[in-house]
């Protein structure tokens, strides 16, 4: 086990990975992502020691591909270090948070992509868009995300919607002929479809955040709400508001009518955007199936029954 000096006194503070993130890892990545852990609480120590940071403790539960240490710089300003482990989908976080700025978003303040490490700004981690009423969240998350709607720098390095969803959808398509996935192949081959559809006709690129939902939103002091964890893509906004007609799918679930909620949802969330409610309906509904399939593939019925669903309603 790792440890690093602990600020204000002596004695250390020990870098293990939180429990979820070493449940997510090891169920998501495998061989790799357990060998990665094991080097962990190594890195982080290289890193809180070259970048002269003091670590004040690591922030619980933290995240699901990364490891996050509240630690204080060499003049003293809180910072966030976090350190994730480098994927397709998180390789280029650094450069949106970079092009963003802190419009909208949390401030990047040093990077190492390379290492999947990154110095930000230190928000309020324990308050998200989750602590507030689902109307006032939605609001709040509407407003937040316009901001980061802006146009990608030239000669940027994201994917595109279409490439991303395009690996999205072979994955699909192999996961569909798994005798588990038998009762669920009329929703694959109808999101299929739709994405198919909607790449048919293309809308306006704009830097998309691509993981955006209330718990990537957070309470903040120069700004009410910042979001965080980025997984950048170009393409259209309705791709990004996707994730968020499924917010709080549990609380929508237990609701009376969950078909027509949805649907409103989805209408109500277009008309404060300004997109098109039959384009965020689909891929609302790509984006429910094929997360719901992924997580059945990797045991988590409870989750992909759910999300399944939600797509059922749309």
């Amino acid at each position: 086990m790792a440890s690093a000096p602990q600020p204000g006194g002596p004695g250390t503070i020990p870098l293990d990975p939180p429990d979820r993130l070493v449940r997510t890892i090891g169920a998501w990545e495998g061989d790799a992502g357990r060998e990665w852990l094991a080097a962990l609480p190594g890195r982080v120590a290289e890193t809180l020691e070259r970048w002269e940071l003091r670590p004040e403790r690591v922030f619980t539960p933290g995240g699901q591909i990364s490891m996050i240490v509240l630690v204080r710089s060499a003049d003293g300003t809180p910072a966030v270090l976090k350190l994730g482990m480098v994927t397709p989908e998180t390789e280029h976080e650094h450069a949106a948070l970079a092009h963003w700025d802190g419009r909208g978003a949390v401030r990047l303040l040093r990077a190492e992509p390379a290492e999947g490490a990154m110095l930000l700004e230190r928000l309020q981690g324990e308050v998200s868009l989750r602590s507030l009423p689902e109307p006032k969240a939605m609001l709040e998350a509407t407003a937040t995300l316009q901001r980061l709607w802006v146009a990608p720098a030239e000669g940027h390095p994201f994917t595109s919607v279409a490439d991303y969803t395009a690996g999205l959808a072979d994955h699909l398509r192999e996961r569909r002929e798994q005798p588990w996935a038998a009762e669920v192949r009329p929703l694959v081959d109808e999101a299929l479809a739709l994405r198919d559809q909607l790449l048919a006709t293309p809308a306006e690129d704009v830097l998309l955040h691509g993981d955006y939902h209330h718990g990537n939103v957070l309470a903040a002091e120069r700004s009410p709400w910042l979001a965080i964890d980025p997984k950048p893509l170009v393409g259209e906004r309705a791709y990004d508001l996707a994730w968020l007609v499924r917010d709080r799918v549990e609380t929508l679930a237990a609701s009376p009518g969950p078909q027509a909620a949805a649907r409103r949802r989805v209408a109500k969330l277009g008309a404060a955007l300004d997109v098109d409610p039959e384009r965020l309906r689909g891929w609302s509904h790509f984006r429910a199936v094929e997360a719901g399939v992924w997580s059945l593939s990797v045991g988590d019925s409870q989750a992909g029954e759910l999300l399944l669903e939600f797509a059922s309603w749309l």
